[in-house]
């Protein structure tokens, strides 16, 4: 997947679950470090295609944690913003590979669920 500036919601929708099965195979393949980044892409599209089909703010970094906020709130789900931490973890992770084994395996499931609740949201808002 090749994303640039401009891209509508549909096609973040489309990135982010492109990434969630880059991610797959890449953990699969014993790449933890590109596998987390892909995860980590996946959630940022995702909570991207959210925000620009809510005309939300979304080129920032903090303006993605924002919406996860403002999602979290609008739905009473606290647990929105917990799961988006963990996704930064695999952001993190990229650069600095310090997840333990275990834990990857257990959070990556996390923020799989992550994406496709926020895809879910965004599907049932229509676009």
């Amino acid at each position: 997947m090749t994303t640039r500036p401009g891209m509508t919601v549909e096609e973040h929708v489309q990135a982010a679950l492109e990434f969630l099965g880059h991610s797959d195979r890449e953990f699969e393949a014993g790449d933890i470090m590109q596998g987390s980044e892909k995860l980590w892409g996946a959630a940022s599209h995702a909570v991207t295609a959210i925000a620009r089909q809510r005309g939300w703010a979304f080129s920032k970094y903090n303006h993605r944690w924002n919406a996860v906020r403002r999602l979290s709130e609008e739905h009473g789900d606290r647990a929105l913003v917990a799961e988006f931490s963990v996704a930064q973890k695999f952001h993190a992770n990229f650069y600095h590979n310090t997840m333990e084994d275990d834990e990857v395996e257990r959070d990556r499931l996390i923020v799989q669920d992550f994406v496709r609740r926020i895809v879910g949201m965004v599907e049932e808002s229509g676009s």
